[in-house]
């Protein structure tokens, strides 16, 4: 059994846990202690810290981080501190921690776990994974190789990016019935297809969990779409899955 430490980290709270990365499973229980605010690298390097030491740990991490990274420097950091910018997020989590540190993007986590370990297992071609939350994430493979970094959140439709369209926190900042949010996001759906022409779509983030809700109006996708399986956990898993195949 391979087991690294795998770090999640949100807007709202990091998230840790010891993961079997030869099975995918959670072999600990999780450990969450809120995102300082403001998040800046000294105060989540400090947070990063006290999860290591909550485990006794001193093996390899792996980090989910919501934002653009770049062999370790971080890129964008939209929901943090934008002192995040041009910071090399493995050095300062390495250091803090005395752990060997390796980040990944939040979303490329999820979807690592999914592709190893969930529903895009031996799937072949182009899978997107999207994760429906605040904001909305994206993971791309061919083949099963990740493309690292793609941001579909951003894309544009009628003037309007897709994350403002259809995350999940559109659909309860306004209210939206499944209908009304389902078509929202099938727009953004029939935009990516055009592009990309995937062989599944995986959607991710806690609205996963209501998929039957609003499937039925994603009917005019023509990719087969799927819900995500690993949920809750997958942010954990791929970041120690990160740091397994580093």
């Amino acid at each position: 059994m391979t087991r690294v430490l795998g770090i999640d980290i949100g807007g709202s709270g990091m998230k840790a846990a010891e993961v079997d990365t030869d099975t995918g499973e959670v072999v600990s229980d999780k450990f969450r202690i809120k995102t300082p605010k403001p998040a800046t690298p000294e105060a989540m390097a400090d947070v990063v810290r006290q999860l290591t030491e909550h485990f006794d740990w001193t093996g390899p991490v792996g980090v989910g981080f919501p934002g653009v990274i770049q062999k370790g420097v971080i890129k964008t950091a939209a929901n943090l501190d934008k002192s995040w910018v041009d910071v090399d997020g493995d050095k300062v989590f390495t250091e803090a921690s005395g752990c060997d540190v390796v980040m990944i993007n939040d979303a490329d986590a999820a979807g690592l776990a999914e592709m190893r370990f969930g529903a895009g297992v031996d799937v072949p071609g182009t899978v997107i994974l999207l994760t429906l939350g605040t904001g909305i994430g994206s993971a791309v493979f061919s083949n099963g190789v990740l493309m690292k970094n793609t941001e579909f959140g951003h894309l544009e439709l009628n003037g309007k990016i897709a994350e403002e369209r259809a995350s999940s926190r559109i659909k309860e900042e306004k209210d939206l019935s499944y209908k009304e949010w389902g078509k929202a996001l099938e727009k953004v759906l029939q935009e990516i297809e055009k592009l990309f022409w995937p062989n599944l779509f995986i959607l991710g983030g806690g609205i996963s969990k209501e998929f039957d809700n609003y499937v039925e109006h994603l009917d005019d996708v023509r990719t087969s779409i799927v819900p995500a399986q690993a949920l809750n956990r997958a942010g954990i898993v791929g970041a120690a899955l990160a740091h397994a195949i580093s």
